[in-house]
């Protein structure tokens, strides 16, 4: 009798601290921002393209009439832009978004935003009701890693070795057209002797005011086109690199510190190779990071 009772008890503790550790795992809703700034499907992509500018932002949330979310609109969508009309729509552009819902642990979470090649997600209230409860994006998630539980393992390990590169007298018409084809975010800027000087992104052209209907550089991706500026004068500089024995946690910190979405690996000024919120993300997947 007292054994049964004894084991029925040990039972009930083994569920309750199981249940525990369950409530202890981070959801979706404890770490998303919960006010994102959205457009709508009717706005003009003039406007969200100003908004994003306005904002610092990469991609935002498109919502319907109804306040339901359609989909996602990023800073590659208004670089694919090249019509002179002024009243091109949103809601052409918008694309597919993975679902993530508030009650989703980190862990799902990431997996999702990984699988679907996206920096930034809404998150929808249910699985039936696509209104927004709001946004997380890839570098909430680095923030929320427990860097103390990686591996001790160098960025050599997982860094990208095939890296493509511009040089800064390359035309921004060029580099526009490359970023488009690559599907590249950001780009390296090496000089004629094969030392890393800069980077430039999505972001720089925009910022800097190329990414327009009617731009002529958006109609012609190719370096005859004389009247587009050289990739010197938007480049991001200085550049932040690492050393290839960088550790995986202190690369994230270092990502994190100078808020970047990728950072040079270099030797001596010479590029080795390139580490991004994605391959990062990657190995806190494979081991005890969100845990």
């Amino acid at each position: 009798m007292f054994s049964i009772l004894g084991e029925m008890q040990e039972m009930n503790f083994t569920r309750l601290l199981s249940g525990a550790r369950r409530s202890e795992r981070m959801i979706v809703g404890d770490i998303m921002n919960k006010d994102p700034v959205c457009v709508n499907v009717t706005d003009l992509m003039t406007h969200a393209r100003q908004v994003m500018r306005d904002k610092h932002l990469h991609s935002l949330p498109v919502m319907d009439g109804n306040g339901r979310v359609v989909g996602m609109l990023d800073d590659q969508d208004i670089l694919r832009l090249q019509s002179n009309r002024s009243e091109v729509t949103v809601g052409g552009y918008a694309r597919e978004f993975p679902l993530i819902t508030p009650d989703m642990e980190i862990r799902d979470a990431t997996r999702s935003l990984l699988d679907a090649r996206q920096h930034r997600a809404p998150v929808v209230t249910s699985s039936t009701d696509r209104s927004i409860a709001g946004v997380l994006n890839d570098t909430t998630l680095l923030r929320h890693v427990r860097l103390m539980k990686l591996p001790a393992r160098n960025v050599s390990e997982i860094m990208n070795t095939k890296v493509r590169t511009i040089y800064p007298d390359d035309t921004v018409s060029k580099v526009w057209g490359n970023m488009l084809e690559w599907d590249y975010t950001g780009i390296p800027v090496i000089s004629h002797e094969n030392e890393v000087m800069g980077i430039v992104t999505r972001s720089d052209i925009i910022k800097a005011g190329f990414a327009r209907p009617g731009n002529r550089a958006s109609e012609a991706h190719d370096s005859a086109s004389g009247d587009s500026p050289k990739v010197e004068k938007l480049m991001s500089t200085p550049l932040y690199s690492i050393s290839p024995r960088t550790t995986i946690s202190k690369a994230i910190e270092t990502i994190l510190s100078y808020d970047v979405g990728r950072i040079c690996v270099t030797d001596n000024k010479q590029l080795l190779g390139i580490v991004d919120k994605f391959s990062l993300l990657k190995e806190c997947l494979a081991g005890p990071g969100f845990e």
